[in-house]
């Protein structure tokens, strides 16, 4: 614990961390007895390699990049995969008499003890570097590939001989399994999980067919078909997850809804489960909330330079109103648990209401609405008032009360963050306004409106630039003439034209060019001259004027931009965006 604060003060005085979140962090740690440089690596605050480097030149050991697929199967039988686990090492290289072996925490003396043990079994001399969390967990996953898993539980199952599971004979097929039965249906389960988290999945489906079940991955919003089982063991396997979920498992006909928590890879996992009725017996499909995937920072989800000031600013006014908007799967929520966290002091009350609560974050009171007892987001946010908040989160601002509700308390001195459904951050305003809110409160009660899209992000290692066609080239012209003139110089032609990225694919990313999401934003602030148009009647072209007057960066723009500099395709940005200006 001591080292891991030691690291987080070194990280500060590089300038890398703020005094307040690195305070914040050792507190959290200590609180909950956690290590406070995993936690660090868990909120996203900082880029693991570079904490690498300060951690190397604060113990004096160098620090390796390297990949785990490069590193030879049989150097793997070097160190049992118990041992690797446990003491965070792994085997990197290995020579006659020399033995090179990658540390997380090389200060770790359990650690050294084994390393020192095993290479005097071996006969060799030592060598260390220090690695990344990271890199250490993509090692671990090389001594038990899925498929080798999936393979070697179908096989302890014994399907041979067993007839199809039919979906009005579940609760005999339940009881019908003997306990040995059930142990290869736990591990198979469990290794499902697990491959989940490691490959950042967002959903698992598990669904049935006539003659196999498939288990598909939604990856960087696409679903990835990753095993076919037997249909014989699509009823125990759904069994297993109503268990771990908490949900009735005699009953079939109706949807049901549950979730549980189980700790992998040193961190809280929560799985939200849904199952539903199909002709072919129960589907069941699970959402993984991985908080070091869905808990991450403004400036990692997209936010930067002019955007990221203007959110800033805006969430530090003492009261008023953000709201963020865009299509379902867009990431709002995750971008208000951003929010929230930055918002997350000890002097601060927070208080939620959410439907569902997908992340649990230390220091907020969140609480899950219920509309079937009458406890909705308006009933809700009456009760929050009187829980003497600072900050009030709402999920989702669905009609005409909880809109005015919402108004109504970022009057009366609080913030207020919440989700709206509109194409772009100009609707938000005319959307309110059709909500019944009176215009006249708006201009006092709303600080600013936040539009985003989400769209796949090239894979850094084998994305590779060249010249735009001649039609692109017209379209970014045209988008650049367009910005603020700080922007305009920035991103100016090039004497050769302006250059796009692809990526055809790699190891790395697996063959798909793409390697996780980023968001695409475009914020507009209340000013004076937009509450003179709210005052007279907002029209569309009054709005569209004065985001151009305040220099608002649109969706389409700020898409071209991140383009430019290789984060993403620019055909997806075309595809998900249109023209403003």
């Amino acid at each position: 614990m001591a080292g891991a604060n030691n690291l987080i003060q070194e990280i500060v005085k590089a300038g890398l961390l703020s005094e307040t979140a690195a305070k914040k962090i050792i507190e959290e740690a200590s609180l909950a007895g956690k290590d406070s440089e995993e936690l660090l690596y868990e909120r996203r605050l900082l880029d693991e390699v570079e904490a690498a480097k300060i951690k190397s030149r604060l113990l004096g050991v160098p620090y390796k990049a390297f990949k785990a697929s490069e590193i030879a199967s049989e150097l793997l039988k070097v160190i049992p995969e118990e041992t690797v686990r446990n003491y965070r090492i792994v085997p990197l290289n290995q020579t006659k008499d020399l033995l090179i072996v990658g540390m997380f925490n090389p200060a770790d003396e359990r650690a050294q003890g084994v390393l020192k043990f095993l290479a005097k079994q071996l006969r060799v001399n030592l060598g260390v570097y220090l690695i990344t969390l990271s890199d250490w967990q993509e090692v671990l996953r090389r001594y038990s590939s899925y498929q080798n898993e999936v393979e070697a539980a179908v096989k302890s199952f014994n399907v041979e001989g067993r007839t199809a599971a039919v979906s009005q004979r579940t609760v005999q097929l339940e009881e019908g399994i003997s306990v040995s039965e059930e142990a290869p249906i736990i591990k198979l389960v469990a290794a499902s999980l697990k491959e989940a988290v490691y490959q950042k999945a967002s959903d698992i489906h598990v669904e049935p067919g006539r003659n196999s079940l498939r288990i598909r991955f939604r990856l960087d919003g696409d679903l990835k078909t990753v095993s076919l089982l037997p249909i014989e063991l699509h009823q125990p396997i759904v069994s297993r997850i109503k268990v771990l979920s908490n949900l009735k498992l005699d009953e079939t006909r109706v949807p049901q809804d549950g979730r549980f928590r189980t700790v992998l890879l040193g961190r809280d996992i929560d799985f939200r489960v849904s199952t539903f009725p199909t002709t072919m017996g129960e589907k069941a499909a699970l959402r993984v909330l991985d908080p070091s995937v869905g808990l991450r920072g403004l400036e990692s989800l997209g936010l930067r330079e002019r955007n990221l000031d203007i959110v800033k600013e805006g969430i530090a006014r003492p009261y008023g109103m953000v709201l963020i908007t865009g299509p379902t799967g867009s990431g709002k929520t995750t971008t208000l648990y951003s929010l929230l966290q930055l918002l997350n002091k000890e002097d601060v009350n927070i208080v939620s209401l959410e439907d569902p609560v997908e992340y649990f974050i230390e220091g907020l009171n969140q609480s899950q609405v219920r509309p079937e007892i009458d406890y909705d987001f308006a009933s809700g946010l009456r009760e929050i008032l009187r829980q003497d908040p600072d900050v009030i989160m709402v999920g989702e601002i669905r009609d005409e009360e909880t809109a005015g509700l919402a108004v109504h308390a970022a009057l009366t001195g609080h913030v207020v963050l919440s989700t709206l459904h509109t194409n772009n951050s100009l609707g938000v305003v005319p959307r309110l306004i059709d909500m019944k809110v009176d215009a006249f409160l708006l201009p006092s009660s709303l600080n600013l409106m936040v539009a985003q899209r989400l769209i796949v992000r090239l894979c850094d290692q084998c994305k590779k630039s060249e010249k735009a066609p001649m039609e692109i080239q017209s379209i970014i012209k045209k988008n650049i003439d367009n910005l603020p003139e700080d922007l305009k110089r920035k991103w100016g032609v090039e004497g050769e034209g302006y250059k796009i990225y692809h990526a055809p694919g790699c190891e790395a990313c697996h063959g798909k060019g793409v390697v996780g999401r980023i968001a695409l934003f475009e914020v507009f602030a209340m000013t004076p001259e937009l509450e003179n148009i709210i005052s007279t009647g907002p029209s569309e072209r009054k709005l569209l004027e004065e985001a151009k007057r305040q220099g608002m960066v649109s969706l389409r723009q700020d898409g071209i931009l991140k383009a430019l500099e290789g984060l993403v395709g620019m055909e997806e940005v075309l595809r998900e965006t249109t023209e403003v200006w």
